[in-house]
Formats: C-alpha cells, structure tokens, sequence
C-alpha cells in the first residue's frame, strides 16, 4: 500500500553564516592511511600534500590532520613524544609547512589533532620521572600513586583502561602510574601548572606554522576527580561510551578552554576569523558536550550521539532535535558526522549484513547530513563508498585494543585501510610503486572503488558527493542555521524544510524497507545515484532506503 504525505507551510531558517567554522564541510585525513609519499608502505604528508586537490574538488573546505608527531606509533600516533616535532615516517616540520601552504593555495583550512589527555611513555618528561624515582617532581605531572594491598601490589583504584584491563601500570620501583588508554599512554595531572604552561606554548607553536585550527582529542579526560575515587562497579567502559565517571567530562576542563579560547582568539586574521577549537568530548549527553561550546570555550565539538544512532527515523528525529536544541542554547553550531577512524565505517554500520543495502543507507544518510544545519565532517574513504575491513588478518592488525582482547576486537583497523586511488592492483595508487606495500593490505574489490575509477562515472559515490556538495555550497538555504521544519511524513520517513529568502529546500528520507509515495514538494535537486524515482505533477514514489533534496 503506498503512502502519502501532505506539505508543510513556509517556514524561515534566518540564522546568518557568521563564520567559516559554522558551516564547514570538514575532510578527516589519516596520514598513515591517506596517501604514501615515499613508498615504504605507510602514508606520509608529501603524500597527503600531493593529494589536496582530490579535497579542492570533493568541494569540502578544510582538512583536519589525525596525529604526525614523534611517536614510538603505540597508538597510531596519539602517543606523543614531542609534540613540536614530526615522526620521521610522516616526514619533516618543512612538510607541515609545504602540506599548509598548498592547502591555502587551494582555498582549504588546516585543522591538526592535539593531544593533551596522555603522552607517550617515551616523553622526555616521564622518562625522566621514571629515571629520578619516586622523588622526582616531574612525578607531580603524571598521577603517580602507591598500590593498594600488602606490599602495594595492587593497583590504586578500580579504574580500567579504555583499551581493556586496569588504567594503572607499576613502574619498576613499585609506584603505579595511570594511563587511561595504553600503559604507553600516561595521563597528564592537569592540576599542575607546568602542564598548562606547556600546552599553552604547544598550541602557540603551530598558531604561529599557520594552522587554523585543533581538533583535541579526549577533551572530556583531562581532568580527573578530586582523589581519584572508586567508580565501584565492573562495567567496562568503552572508548565511544557515555558512562559518567570520575576521570570523564569533570567540570575542571571549562577552566582549561577557557584559557586556550583567549590564545586562539589572539590569532583573529584581518578579516575577524579565528582559529578554531573542536572537542571529541564524550559526555553522557548532548546538553553536557554543549558546555564545551559556551561563547568563552570552544567552537565545536563532536556529535557523537548523531553517530552512533542507527538507521531509525524516530531515533534520528529525536537527536536531531535535541542537538540543534542544545547547540542554540550556547550560540554554537551543531556537528554532524557519520564515520572517523575510531568506529566501523558506516556503509557497513548500515548494512545489516547486506553490502548493497549498506551503501544505499550510506548515501541516503549522507544525504540527510549534509541537509542539517551547521557543520559537517567527512571521514577519508567514505566519499568512495568504502566498507569495513573485515577480513583483516591477525598478523596485521596493530590496534592497541585488539591485543588487550576487549569487545572491540580490533574493529578500528578495519576503518583505517589505506585509500585507493587507482591502477589494477592493490595498494592501488596508494604509494608511488604499482604493487608496492602498504601498513594494512587492501581487498582486491577495492580496485573499482578507487579515486580514477569512480571519478567521471554519474553512478559513482565519489561523483554524488561532489555533486552534494556542489549543491550544498550553492543552495542559500543550506550550510549554518539554527533549526529546521518538520514536514508531514508516514512512519519511518523524515521530511523537513529550510527556507532562505532566496530560495527553499526539502530533504526526503526514506529509512524503510518499501517504496513511499509521497506528495511532491518541487524539483529534485539531487538523489542518492542508485535512487530511482518516479515523478510526477503530484506525487513521487520513492524507493526504500534513499533520500532525495528538492528545490522548492
């Protein structure tokens, strides 16, 4: 039986772009996986400097770069040795510098990760604390502390690791030290002055190399509760999951960026823009992610609730609401994401089992993103319509989670696969050498998946990605906004509208298993490639799983 659903009246979404960041297509770039510059199997900023004209005519606006710091690599780079430095495998503080102004040149911003939760225990300030002993006042700089037990043999309290087992590691002289990640990972004690200074000269170290931005990782972990008290429960706590606990989303950390806010807002350009701040904040709802964001903090932070809900159109509905509710109370813009290098790529996430039916869930989703008010992020890969790695040998994964033996099972290698670009055989363009290495091998299906075969192709992801955000860019009714109307719609489809004065727009998704029919609102502006619909004066029909922009 098919349905109907009745338009809407007008409604006027007058909310004015103020700046770049309110609604930025933002690309995530992840170095080691993007583009190898020099052919040793792992990917590099030459290579990812080589590549940022894909990004100019994807249509996206800036670039955010996952870590290239020194590292031993414990953690894919978000264990720094220096944070003022460049690893070897990525390059040289001159790439950062040539990868910056060739992505100015091509109109794009550059956004770098900052990691001040942890370092790497190869950090010259905790080699030293372990060298000095128990007296050492770098000490003072991590969370040292005595075990528990007789002879202090257990750890100082029942916190566990995001990556599985205890958040605690014994130092050889028998002091524990804790690490809310790997035990390569010590967290900073953020009650010490010393640390803030040093963050401070970090942030106006790559200000002043002409970077537009940070992307900080665990913002909600910096600061930990008073006495680092017992959670007093056995629940695991997951790397992307809400819990309240002691050492998450503790009010310390406003403090903090309100302090990082003043420096940015010292690198204001001629034209009033500042340098950005983005929080990956996991808080255990979005009103709490939106303290992150009060006028006087940061710019965005991550819709991590967006993410992780599923292909359901009430659920989405509802986070919809809540997020552009909680962002407006703040004056900020909301964020909408789908897949990062933390998580299973959405085409799979959607799937159900079913490829074809994952990619058509992904394209329709992408669809309804890009028609939200505010800022959108992209993960590398998606725009080619990449599925999860799932076949992944053991020998090859590097996932520090993996080998701690948690749920996650190693799942965020599958995400991390390195790029196609093109050629008859893996690794695909990827490095300079047909047939060379690459870190993580890639499935031979990826050849038709790759930049050169999908590019010219109508039919292709790539293609209706560039074409989205053509229209996104061009269309006065889309990018930064406040709120949206919802439109009348059957059960399992979401329909909302978004006016300007110089023209309106309607997204229509269909998140059902059956075909919908649905009173035509005006002109298709753009389906998902696969979607096929069937106009006509009064009514259209459209298929299951797909979504459609009109121009009304």
């Amino acid at each position: 039986m098919t349905q109907h659903v009745t338009a809407a009246h007008s409604f006027s979404d007058s909310a004015p772009t103020r700046e770049w960041w309110r609604d930025a297509v933002i690309y995530q770039v992840y170095p080691r996986s993007f583009a190898d510059g020099d052919g040793d199997g792992m990917g590099d900023l030459p290579g990812a400097t080589a590549r940022l004209h894909h990004l100019r005519d994807l249509g996206v606006d800036a670039v955010w770069l996952s870590p290239f710091y020194s590292s031993p690599q414990a953690d894919a780079g978000y264990d720094v040795a220096d944070y003022r430095a460049v690893d070897p495998v990525f390059g040289t503080l001159d790439d950062t510098g040539a990868l910056l102004r060739e992505a100015h040149a091509l109109g794009l911003r550059v956004i770098v990760d900052l990691v001040p939760n942890h370092c790497s225990d190869q950090h010259e300030w905790f080699k030293q604390a372990l060298r000095e002993g128990p007296r050492s006042p770098l000490r003072d700089r991590f969370h040292f502390r005595p075990g528990k037990g007789t002879d202090g043999e257990l750890p100082p309290n029942d916190w566990e690791s995001v990556f599985g087992g205890p958040a605690w590691t014994r130092a050889e002289d028998g002091a524990w030290y804790l690490h809310l990640f790997a035990p390569e990972q010590p967290d900073f004690n953020w009650d010490h002055p010393a640390v803030h200074d040093e963050f401070r000269s970090i942030l106006r170290f790559w200000l002043d190399k002409g970077v537009d931005g940070f992307r900080i990782d665990v913002a909600h972990g910096l600061v930990k509760a008073a006495g680092l008290p017992d959670i007093g429960h056995a629940e695991q706590v997951e790397l992307l999951g809400s819990q309240s606990v002691p050492y998450f989303d503790q009010d310390g950390v406003h403090a903090i960026y309100r302090d990082w806010r003043r420096i940015l807002q010292e690198y204001t350009d001629e034209a009033g823009s500042e340098r950005i701040a983005v929080a990956e904040a996991w808080t255990p709802t979005v009103e709490r992610s939106a303290l992150y964001l009060r006028p006087d903090e940061l710019h965005q932070a991550f819709n991590f609730e967006y993410l992780t809900t599923g292909w359901d159109a009430e659920a989405l509905r509802a986070v919809v609401d809540r997020s552009l509710a909680a962002m407006n109370a703040v004056d900020a813009p909301a964020t909408w994401v789908l897949s990062n290098h933390d998580v299973v790529r959405h085409a799979t996430r959607f799937a159900d089992g079913d490829a074809a039916r994952g990619l058509r869930r992904a394209r329709a989703a992408t669809l309804l993103m890009l028609a939200l008010p505010g800022s959108a992020y992209l993960y590398q890969g998606e725009e080619l319509g990449l599925p999860e790695v799932t076949a992944l040998p053991d020998e090859v994964r590097q996932d520090p989670a993996f080998f701690r033996a948690t749920g996650q099972g190693g799942t965020r290698d599958g995400c991390r696969v390195p790029l196609p670009w093109s050629g008859e055989r893996a690794p695909f363009g990827f490095g300079p050498v047909d047939g060379g290495p690459s870190w993580l091998p890639q499935p031979d299906s990826w050849r038709d998946l790759s930049v050169a075969a999908q590019t010219g192709d109508p039919a292709s992801t790539l293609e209706f990605y560039r074409a989205a955000l053509a229209v996104r860019r061009a269309h006065p009714a889309l990018g930064a906004g406040r709120g949206i109307e919802w439109l009348p719609a059957p059960d399992g489809v979401l329909a909302f509208r978004r006016t300007a004065a110089a023209g309106s727009f309607v997204c229509t998704v269909n998140l059902t298993s059956a075909p919908v029919t649905l009173e035509t609102p005006g002109t298709v502006l753009l389906a998902a490639p696969d979607t096929v619909c069937e106009p006509g004066p009064a009514e259209t029909v459209l298929p299951a799983d797909s979504a459609v922009w009109w121009a009304i």
